[in-house]
């Protein structure tokens, strides 16, 4: 066991939230909420402790917990027995399908990116929100990535007793539409969002942006622009393509969207191209985040090709040691899998071979090498397929907001 050395701004947040047993810690990535919802964790001294998180994340709280605490660490999958003075760590897709931790008493509860229970109708939320709790630790980043009607189940999780409808009635401003003769809200914006803001932090929730605290260096951002392709123009016409003899039909809005995304990236040889020219002009570790698993087998070869050490972080591989030993590795990051927690802070550059989907998910994204610990100017390339779905992609994203949604209202 290590003793920890606080920063000065999370024992702030500490100091701030020591009266209470239900707090949020919405820290900007890199602040170190790990170490702050840990800390509080073990103050709250409950005899249980349940630590919900993402699949990729169990390893890292496992070794954290079992570094600076003296608590039975338990990474729970099956039915078992739980002592006391115990840590129970398990992931947000298997919680609600172990009934059994629904009779636990007298535990806190501590959700890592407590953003993965917006929904609250999805099964992970509804099983959490039903737990009894006695003490209950929220952590994020991006508690709502600017969308507050995302809150409200975090909400109801601090004991603010504010129901849904009236939440809604006093913060988020929207209109219905009409889709298939079924009401849909569409938000249109937010209102007394200081009043929700102290209301929060009424209920123990900490705010803390990372501008607040540390002086970190410049994020110089680069948009390529790669040239396009006859197959995608065809395709976005015919909405039917044969390529690499593979038949590509989008009949839905959606597997088109899926197949114009493709086309813009591993299928457009000019990007391929694009990337070797970036790789081949420095020799220091680079960040590659990529969304298909085609990308990561092209990208593979290319580094093969340039003798480059490869890393990987997707949903089945988590392998950091070229990373860690070798200056001129590149690491290929699935945006599911890595975009949320990684420490990369040892480089200072990232590709975007392609773009996500979620903000979210991109806002993360580049906070793994703009954090604690980093001392260089953080250098970001967009490649970017012209006159292509990538351009809205990207126009939408930097917005803050996400391309799913935004496909959405043109289909309503």
């Amino acid at each position: 066991m290590i003793k920890i050395k606080l920063y000065l701004h999370q024992e702030k947040a500490l100091n701030e939230t020591e009266n209470f047993n239900k707090c949020a810690y919405y820290l900007d990535m890199g602040l170190g909420k790990t170490f702050v919802g840990a800390e509080k964790l073990h103050e709250l001294d409950a005899p249980y402790n349940l630590l919900i998180c993402q699949k990729s994340k169990i390893n890292d709280w496992y070794e954290h917990m079992k570094t600076y605490y003296d608590y039975k660490i338990i990474k729970y999958n099956k039915t078992q027995d739980i002592p006391e003075h115990s840590v129970i760590i398990i992931n947000y897709d298997l919680i609600w399908r172990r009934s059994e931790l629904m009779n636990l008493k007298d535990f806190t509860l501590m959700l890592d990116e407590s953003s993965m229970i917006k929904n609250e109708k999805s099964e992970r939320a509804k099983f959490i929100l039903k737990m009894k709790a006695k003490n209950v630790i929220l952590l994020s980043g991006t508690p709502t990535g600017g969308k507050y009607e995302q809150l409200w189940s975090q909400c109801k999780l601090l004991g603010w007793k504010i129901s849904k409808k009236l939440y809604w009635q006093e913060f988020i401003k929207y209109v219905l539409l009409d889709v298939g003769g079924f009401k849909i809200k569409k938000v249109t914006g937010y209102k007394n969002v200081d009043r929700l803001k102290r209301k929060l932090h009424e209920h123990g929730a900490i705010f803390m942006k990372t501008d607040e605290v540390f002086q970190l260096p410049e994020q110089i951002e680069q948009e390529v622009k790669i040239k396009n392709t006859r197959e995608y123009k065809k395709f976005k016409k015919d909405r039917l393509i044969t390529i690499d003899g593979i038949e590509l039909v989008g009949d839905t809005s959606l597997t088109k969207m899926l197949y114009l995304r493709q086309l813009a990236g591993h299928y457009n040889k000019n990007k391929l191209a694009m990337l070797k020219d970036i790789l081949e002009s420095t020799e220091d570790r680079v960040i590659i985040f990529y969304s298909f698993n085609k990308e990561l087998e092209i990208i593979k070869i290319l580094c093969e090709k340039l003798d480059k050490p490869i890393s990987i972080v997707n949903g089945n591989i988590k392998n950091l040691d070229n990373f860690n030993k070798k200056l001129d590795s590149i690491t290929l990051v699935q945006y599911q899998a890595g975009a949320m927690g990684l420490n990369l802070q040892k480089a200072n550059k990232i590709i975007y071979f392609s773009l996500p989907l979620q903000s979210e998910l991109f806002e993360q994204s580049k906070k793994r090498i703009h954090r604690i610990g980093q001392e260089r100017s953080c250098f970001y390339w967009y490649l970017i397929t012209k006159n292509s779905i990538e351009e809205q992609i990207y126009q939408t994203l930097k917005e803050r907001r996400d391309y799913t949604n935004k496909l959405f209202e043109e289909m309503s």
